[in-house]
């Protein structure tokens, strides 16, 4: 974090400092007491079932609503000031910063250019899923006097959220990844989810850069929103892709290209939905003016950088798993089924899918269940696994497809017993559903045993 005295923070945000006001805050802010930061802010949050600043003894420093044991400087909602410092310290540092958002591939995307970016200069960028009005300041809190890019992923639960994060971090490059159903429920349709996420591309300068997806149509539309110079990536985009071909574990190689120039690239992650990602990755950090041949070689050496999404590995006896639990959509699971059954295919390996609830669906969802249960059995998958009543109507779907009828468990412990019952090491297992579901507790349940690969990555 730029180094600020506490006096400075508390004009920066408007509030009253409690305690000595020369404190210096050097390290980045933090919201969780058990992840204290040397010389960092501890920001004080009361929610539904915790207060934090019962958990400020300690701290280097305070920002909350009332006094604490340490240095505070007090606000009317630390949320809100953690938003304006974040505000204040984007601005001082001019670091390009670099927006995205979407209904899927976000995170996968968001990895993606943070690590071709940091070939060309320090990169901080958005850990995990902390992409709302508390994960986006404290990652843009995290930059430094040296950062000269700052990736920050977006996301929105209705209108105006994304604006308010674009004035918190003014974006010089942002992309629209796609306009799906995630989040259906909240918003009530793909038009008002693309009027949401294109807020994004409303807030960029005339001379910024908007990336947008050319294959979809909500997405495209956009343009005509934008003051920014428009960049389009997609099978029919600026920055393109060609020749696809998968190897033995489902991971996609292909032509990379933009103005007539190709360079191959290889990923080292399963899924044909990872040349979307990587391609919207490219687009943006050309955008950023990196050249195409860096961004093609980058990309091939990028490994995967959160947890829980398409990560691969093989038990002792063979088994393969991949965990793809922190998070689901309809797209999202027709995308990573299909890596299953190309995984199979490629391996001679039968295919065992245990899928779990997509929540925030909204009036459509059991139908929209139903359809993912209709595709893993039109996609040829050997065994269903479905986890809770919530998911049932992915077992129903999978009837309907003509396969035969899908295990349908109460919860994750019965769902483990299952697979464990009906998988050996000849198979290649599937584990996903929404993050609440925490179906992750299933894939590390069926690697109880030692691993052969141990870093995340199946040989």
């Amino acid at each position: 974090m730029l180094a600020l005295t506490l006096e400075e923070i508390a004009r920066a945000v408007d509030g009253t400092v409690h305690g000595d006001p020369s404190v210096v805050v050097s390290g980045p802010a933090y919201v969780d007491s058990r992840a204290a930061e040397p010389d960092g802010l501890f920001v004080a949050v009361v929610g539904d079932r915790t207060d934090g600043h019962e958990y400020a003894a300690g701290a280097h420093a305070v920002l909350g609503s009332r006094p604490t044991e340490a240095p505070t400087v007090v606000v009317g909602d630390p949320v809100s000031a953690l938003g304006r410092l974040a505000s204040h310290v984007v601005r001082r540092l001019g670091t390009t910063v670099v927006a995205l958002t979407g209904s899927q591939g976000k995170t996968g995307t968001k990895d993606y250019l943070a690590q071709v970016l940091a070939t060309a200069g320090p990169t901080v960028a958005t850990a995990g899923s902390f992409n709302n009005e508390l994960g986006l300041p404290l990652t843009v809190l995290r930059a430094d006097a040296d950062t000269e890019f700052l990736v920050l992923e977006m996301g929105a639960r209705g209108i105006g959220h994304i604006a308010y994060l674009c004035e918190i971090a003014p974006p010089r490059i942002s992309a629209v990844l796609n306009v799906g159903t995630a989040h259906l429920g909240e918003f009530g349709s793909r038009e008002a989810i693309a009027l949401a996420k294109g807020e994004i591309v409303e807030a960029l300068p005339a001379d910024g850069i908007a990336v947008l997806n050319a294959d979809d149509d909500l997405v495209s539309a956009m343009a005509a929103r934008t003051p920014a110079t428009v960049l389009t990536f997609g099978a029919t985009g600026d920055v393109a892709w060609r020749g696809v071909e998968l190897d033995e574990l489902g991971r996609p190689a292909f032509e990379l290209g933009h103005a007539g120039e190709w360079h191959p690239v290889r990923l080292t992650q399963s899924g044909a939905h990872q040349v979307a990602n990587a391609s919207a990755a490219a687009a943006l950090a050309l955008a950023a003016g990196l050249p195409l041949d860096r961004v093609a070689a980058a990309l091939s050496e990028a490994r995967s950088a959160s947890p829980m999404r398409m990560e691969l590995h093989e038990r002792a006896d063979g088994l393969l798993v991949v965990n793809d639990a922190y998070n689901a959509n309809p797209a999202s699971m027709t995308a990573a089924l299909e890596a299953l059954v190309a995984i199979g295919e490629r391996r001679a390996r039968r295919t065992v899918a245990v899928l779990g609830a997509m929540r925030e669906l909204g009036p459509t969802s059991y139908d929209e269940h139903v359809g993912v249960g209709r595709t893993a059995a039109e996609l040829g998958v050997d065994l269903l696994v479905v986890v809770g009543e919530e998911a049932a109507g992915i077992a129903e779907g999978f009837a309907q497809g003509g396969h035969s009828e899908a295990i349908v468990t109460a919860g994750r412990a019965e769902a483990l017993d299952r697979v464990r019952e009906n998988a050996s090491g000849a198979d290649v297992v599937l584990v996903k559903a929404s993050r609440g579901v925490a179906l992750e507790t299933i894939a590390d349940g069926l690697l109880a045993e030692p691993l052969v690969e141990g870093d995340g990555t199946a040989p």
